[in-house]
């Protein structure tokens, strides 16, 4: 989180009725899509990633329909079970926990479904807990080949703002975020970007709940209906000035960063995974996000080092989310680095050289020349 966000966000309660927090929306809306990269409509939410996948399910799809699932991740499965929850008949194709998504099984089941009965096929660009990222640009080409009607959404909660993502010219009817990642926002605010592909699909449908019915949210006649009520006011005092530092920066440089400071972690990871355990997670870099690195060490290693590493450095790093399930001692055998947001080379040096440091006092066992890799990387050598 930059300093300038929390900093425009230390201040007095502003008039949630008039004045300088109403008269901000419409220029937040056009600056959300701006990094979204639609001409169309979003919907804002106070909630987190998982409130997003409800509402984008809920404004699209009623009790029965059936959605496609191709997943990645832990992050995949959960919006099937979201879906399932809402009494939505889901069919899941699970790529497992190293690979991307596979077009043409996705091709097989779009074509098995003659009649239709899949809605929409709900596709996480990156799953954070494996780090793959998915061609969702293929995925749209999949739908119009076999000539499926089916609603393409997708999740870019790790990856806005991040990845290289673009919403209008990769055919995406619905796409869904969080405020808490490249958009450099403490946790609380969720958006829904859809198009009028998928407002027409709202429209069929007999009822939405009043709450996470997007069109006032799009479409307010007056202040609260962007929130549904009492606006998140010292949020989008940090949003505001987000985005600025976004579109001061230029969403394109935005995503060179990423693209950089991603193969400079790449660069590292690699060199350590000469000798020991130490490996990543995603093996081809093609497939691999530049806003977050899943890694593989011999359990109970991984979290030894995350330990360690918080205690003696101040330094924390993910766990390794979903890759095993609760109890399993595998679990102690990931953890993950985050290089989203307000990052740039000296942070990851130092999450770099932290990481060495932490391997070196608990012998752990990895290959020479790491940070030497990641200063080439940056340095341009």
């Amino acid at each position: 989180m930059p300093d300038a966000v929390l900093r425009a966000m230390h201040r007095a309660a502003p008039n949630i009725y008039a004045g300088e927090l109403t008269e901000m929306m419409p220029g937040l809306v056009t600056d959300l899509k701006r990094v979204a990269r639609t001409d169309h409509h979003v919907a804002m939410y106070i909630g987190n990633g998982h409130a997003a996948w409800e509402a984008s399910l809920s404004n699209v799809l009623q009790p029965g329909d059936r959605v496609l699932v191709p997943a990645t991740g832990r992050f995949g499965l959960g919006w099937g079970q979201m879906a399932r929850s809402l009494g939505l008949e889901v069919d899941i194709i699970d790529f497992g926990r190293q690979s991307p998504m596979d077009m043409d099984r996705i091709a097989e089941a779009l074509k098995a479904d003659t009649g239709h009965q899949i809605k929409a096929v709900l596709a996480v660009h990156v799953d954070t807990a494996t780090s793959i990222r998915n061609n969702i640009a293929a995925l749209r080409a999949v739908l119009d080949d076999v000539d499926h009607p089916a609603l393409l959404m997708a999740d870019c909660i790790a990856s806005l703002g991040c990845d290289v993502f673009e919403m209008g010219a990769w055919g995406v009817d619905v796409m869904v975020t969080g405020c808490q990642k490249g958009l450099m926002v403490p946790p609380g605010m969720a958006f829904v970007f859809f198009n009028d592909r998928a407002e027409a699909a709202r429209a069929r449908l007999p009822r939405v709940s009043w709450y996470w019915d997007w069109s006032p949210r799009a479409h307010p006649e007056e202040f609260f209906q962007y929130h549904g009520g009492t606006a998140p006011t010292h949020h989008l005092y940090g949003l505001r000035t987000a985005l600025t530092m976004i579109h001061d920066e230029g969403i394109e440089q935005v995503w060179a960063r990423h693209m950089l400071l991603a193969r400079a972690v790449w660069a590292a990871c690699e060199a350590w995974s000469t000798a020991g355990t130490f490996g990543m997670n995603v093996a081809d870099p093609a497939n691999r996000s530049c806003a977050v690195t899943a890694l593989r060490l011999q359990s109970p290693h991984a979290t030894e080092l995350r330990n360690w590493v918080e205690q003696e450095l101040g330094l924390t790093l993910g766990i390794g989310l979903g890759m095993a399930e609760p109890g399993d001692p595998a679990r102690d055998g990931f953890f993950r680095l985050g290089h989203m947001g307000h990052t740039n080379g000296h942070m990851i040096m130092g999450l770099l050289g932290g990481i060495e440091a932490g391997m070196r006092a608990m012998k752990i066992e990895h290959g020479p020349g790491a940070l030497e890799a990641a200063a080439d990387v940056i340095a341009g050598a």
